[in-house]
């Protein structure tokens, strides 16, 4: 594993990393040798337009989709080459993931749900501890039907991180969510990412949610086109959506 200068080492690496998608005669190029490394503990925002590759990129990643060419590298380890056992291990001890729409258990409550995800961990956290780091501790015992839109994100990012993982995936977190409701949203990601030490990366259509990160990609065409680092970090609650 690699250091950067600043001591922190090397999360995931992706080199060359393709994907190329077939349907009948055409093909579409998803990904085109898009060459990533990310640190321990960075939070990186994904921008660009719908069908920029931002998704696939993040999904072959997490090991949720596969690659056509090239290599992801994390602990050493590429899991572009594991089998659906192995790539099955690697997204059950080591990453996370927040979707736009949030998946929950309706039969279960907030503290059911995230106990599923704690039940088949190695190392979790408690998963009331999971609810207070993003501020749900009074609506543990309710059933999703009876949050908001952004209490249920929330709990879809506790059971995320209840995990202790090291890779936090989310793919439009706010994206079905008003500006104040997405702000409370990032402030339980920006919590979840300082307390837990997690690498994440958040693909968003809004751009102003960059100025709450470390670093900035910004794809076009299956290419990072852009990878700016932030000087200066805003609080969730200073972002002007």
């Amino acid at each position: 594993m690699g250091i950067d200068v600043a001591g922190r080492g090397i999360a995931i690496t992706a080199t060359g990393l393709t994907k190329v998608y077939r349907n009948g005669p055409v093909e579409v190029h998803a990904l085109r040798g898009v060459d990533f490394t990310a640190l321990r503990g960075e939070f990186v925002v994904v921008l660009g337009p719908s069908g920029s590759g931002k998704s696939t990129f993040l999904n072959i990643l997490g090991g949720i989709d596969s690659a056509s060419a090239g290599s992801v590298l994390f602990n050493g380890q590429d899991i572009t080459r594991l089998d659906e056992t192995g790539l099955t291990r690697y997204r059950r001890d080591h990453v996370g993931f927040v979707f736009q729409f949030y998946n929950l258990v309706p039969s279960l409550t907030a503290l059911e749900n995230v106990a599923l995800v704690t039940e088949i961990s190695a190392n979790p956290m408690r998963p009331d501890e999971a609810l207070d780091l993003v501020g749900l501790t009074a609506r543990r015992d309710h059933f999703p039907a009876q949050l908001s839109g952004g209490e249920q994100q929330r709990v879809a990012i506790a059971r995320a991180i209840a995990k202790r993982p090291e890779l936090l995936f989310c793919d439009e977190p706010t994206g079905a969510l008003d500006s104040a409701t997405g702000i409370m949203v990032l402030e339980a990601l920006t919590e979840a990412n300082r307390a837990t030490g997690a690498t994440t990366l958040v693909i968003t259509h809004n751009a102003a949610i960059r100025e709450i990160a470390d670093r900035t990609l910004r794809f076009a065409d299956g290419r990072i086109v852009e990878d700016t680092a932030n000087p200066c970090r805003k609080r969730a609650d200073q972002v002007s959506w």
